[in-house]
């Protein structure tokens, strides 16, 4: 029989007739004659809600409690959804991180993934019921209750895909699935029937918020069977496949980061090794560096520019102050106000000049270029925060037309 994963964001669950249409979703696959795992993201703003609690009562919480706080929001969703289900006249058991056998590093509010036991999932299957799994969490080995990090439900519903071997897992979203950039912001944004899993995982790492790169890594790796659709329509979606078989399009997307932080660390020597010092620093405290930009030595000295998530700022900050001797530097300051905008497509690898028209399309649009960061199939500019939507459209005329 037929295994199928099916996960629900948060906003496919924010309500209670969001919870029911979600509901009619799952029990129309089971019955369809197949088995039916679903995984589910905290309601709406839950998590955003419960992070404003916790600041209200202790601003400097301790990692571990604000997973014991957070993972709430996905067990309040998965009760109500097979409330929904049970009132529909189907079987169904919801389980939690740990029931669902999810055994994880001890990384608080970031863990990762481990493996997956999968028995008690296997057993309530025999028995032909729908399990509602909450995504986003799982167990420690000291028994405590970590989370995987934003987007984590997606992770979790790779993850039980994978461990399971299911036939397809499905992510449902508010959207009808990938698309060229946003199509809230950008007009002539296009959907795509596939993509491939390297284009994909660019996509999400370079801020396209339709599914988190820790997922689209996973399911490469366990060449997960994917598709990204609507919870609100009934068409079809984007498959997320290793090779596509549609013409190759030179870009398959626009996508924006908002969440990012230029640091610069100024005036150090310029010698050997020094680099080497500020990311190890930085590599310690479990800081992800994205863009790095080194300046050419000029009397001695020189300029390292590099950028991190927003809510490693702090702690980048921190740590590069207080070693700010050991580095020799005159001065460490930070940007909070610029956002990453990147094209990706694996039809650049053979097509020359991509770089050209995309510097000519911001160029044309007036706006300046601060950092520069590429890859085989990626290219991302760093730029004013204010000017991100307007890159996005430039550059989403100059090459999805």
């Amino acid at each position: 029989m037929e295994l199928i994963v099916q996960k629900f964001g948060g906003s496919s669950v924010a309500n209670k007739e969001r919870i029911f249409n979600v509901a009619r979703i799952i029990t129309k696959t089971y019955q369809e004659g197949k088995n039916v795992v679903a995984v589910v993201s905290a309601q709406g703003d839950t998590t955003d809600d419960l992070i404003a609690k916790a600041a209200e009562i202790n601003p400097h919480a301790s990692k571990r409690e604000m997973d014991a706080l957070l993972s709430s929001g996905e067990q309040i969703s998965s009760a109500l959804l097979a409330m929904a289900i049970e009132a529909l006249g189907f079987p169904v058991v919801s389980l939690n991180g740990r029931q669902a056998g999810f055994v994880t590093d001890s990384s608080y509010t970031k863990a990762r993934i481990k493996r997956v036991i999968t028995e008690r999932i296997e057993r309530e299957i025999d028995k032909r019921r729908i399990v509602i799994v909450t995504g986003f969490q799982g167990i420690n080995r000291y028994d405590d209750i970590t989370t995987l990090g934003r987007g984590g439900s997606d992770t979790s519903a790779v993850a039980i895909a994978a461990a399971m071997k299911a036939d397809l897992c499905q992510i449902y979203t508010d959207v009808d699935g990938v698309y060229t950039a946003d199509p809230r912001i950008v007009k002539n944004a296009r959907k795509l029937s596939e993509i491939s899993f390297d284009e994909m995982l660019e996509l999400a790492s370079c801020g396209a918020q339709v599914l988190h790169n820790r997922s689209v890594e996973m399911a490469k790796k366990y060449n997960v069977n994917l598709e990204v659709c609507s919870s609100l329509e009934d068409k079809p979606g984007t498959k997320v496949k290793e090779v596509t078989k549609m013409e190759q399009m030179l870009i398959k997307g626009v996508a924006k980061d908002d969440d990012v932080v230029r640091i610069a660390v100024i005036g150090l020597p310029d010698k050997p090794g020094i680099a080497f010092r500020i990311f190890q620093l930085l590599a310690n405290k479990k800081i992800n560096v994205d863009i790095i930009l080194q300046s050419i030595g000029r009397d001695g000295t020189k300029d390292i520019s590099f950028t991190v998530p927003s809510d490693s700022k702090e702690l980048a900050m921190e740590t590069l102050s207080e070693h700010k001797e050991l580095l020799d530097a005159a001065h460490i300051e930070y940007d909070d106000n610029v956002t990453k905008v990147s094209i990706v497509g694996a039809g650049m690898q053979s097509n020359p000049g991509v770089a050209a028209k995309m510097f000519e399309a911001l160029y044309e649009a007036d706006i300046n270029i601060q950092m520069i960061s590429t890859s085989e199939i990626k290219i991302s500019v760093l730029i004013a925060k204010e000017l991100g939507v307007k890159a996005m459209n430039a550059l989403s005329n100059a090459f999805i037309g």
